[in-house]
């Protein structure tokens, strides 16, 4: 009785539907058909229905861990309905589900990509899907675009200004900048990594590249730790940021003590609170 109504009831939704076409069609002053009409009306109704089936079955199939299946069901249900969001989400999160941070091979890029299509393909219909945003900037992060990436987690920070980890994605991704031409320059010089600056030509010079990038840094930290303060990962990517300030200090003995000193309070505030057995704010679902 029950699957009856909803056939009924469904019949009588699209006759009405028929019915403004058709009145539709009668009052316009133009000359279309109204058979073309009603025939596109019952394409994009037929499209809509097959789209929410095979949502349906790709959701159970997702949740049994059948990702291939999942995906197959998600693409079809995309191509019925383009502008079903909902296709494109699961399908870009079944894509995630597979992808493997930091490992680059042909199959594990071709999931980045794909990921990246669909949360765009969002994007298109719902500009401000922040979940879209940001997961492109985390693939981005992932794939070392890290200029897009930051771009993206701006974007973030710009549709919810109260979430920490986008701000925080950016100190670390400023950090990952820095460190890196840092490392470039001593292997320029025929340093190791961990052999302390000396030279002040070179200090000042890697200031000068890297400066920006240190203060965007830290200015993100602080407003994620404004946000939540006992955040680990603030502090954690803050230490570090401040350390490589220190690093590029070598001819102001005054500045570098100072920088190092707030490094080593946020070191010996996480210290603090794993030896209480405090899960830092954030990390108690992690």
């Amino acid at each position: 009785m029950k699957r009856l109504w909803w056939v009924l009831t469904g019949l009588v939704i699209m006759a009405v539907l028929i019915a403004a076409l058709i009145w539709k069609d009668i009052h316009r002053p133009t000359s279309t058909p109204t058979g073309a009409g009603i025939s596109n009306l019952l394409r994009t109704l037929r499209g809509k229905q097959m789209a929410s089936k095979q949502l349906n079955l790709g959701v159970e199939a997702y949740k049994n861990a059948r990702y291939e299946e999942a995906i197959t069901h998600f693409q079809l249900a995309a191509s019925y309905d383009p502008a079903q969001i909902d296709a494109h989400m699961y399908l870009a999160t079944a894509y995630m589900t597979q992808y493997i941070p930091g490992v680059h091979s042909e199959d594990n890029d071709r999931l980045a990509h794909q990921a990246l299509d669909q949360y765009s393909a969002v994007l298109q219909h719902d500009p401000k899907n922040i979940n879209s945003v940001k997961g492109i900037a985390y693939l981005y992060e992932q794939t070392n675009r890290y200029d897009d990436a930051k771009n993206y987690y701006r974007k973030a920070t710009e549709l919810d200004p109260n979430d920490p980890d986008s701000y925080y994605s950016i100190a670390a991704i400023d950090w990952f900048q820095t460190r890196q031409s840092h490392f470039d320059q001593l292997s320029k010089l025929g340093l190791k990594p961990e052999e302390p600056l000396k030279d002040k030509k070179i200090c000042a010079a890697l200031r000068e590249t890297n400066d920006g990038l240190i203060e965007d840094g830290i200015n993100h930290v602080n407003k994620a730790l404004q946000l939540r303060p006992k955040d680990d990962r603030s502090m954690a990517w803050g230490s570090l940021l401040y350390r490589e300030r220190a690093n590029l200090e070598c001819d102001d003995p005054v500045a570098r003590e100072a920088d190092l000193k707030v490094a080593n309070e946020w070191d010996r505030l996480m210290r603090d609170q794993r030896a209480q057995g405090q899960a830092p704010d954030g990390l108690e679902d992690k």
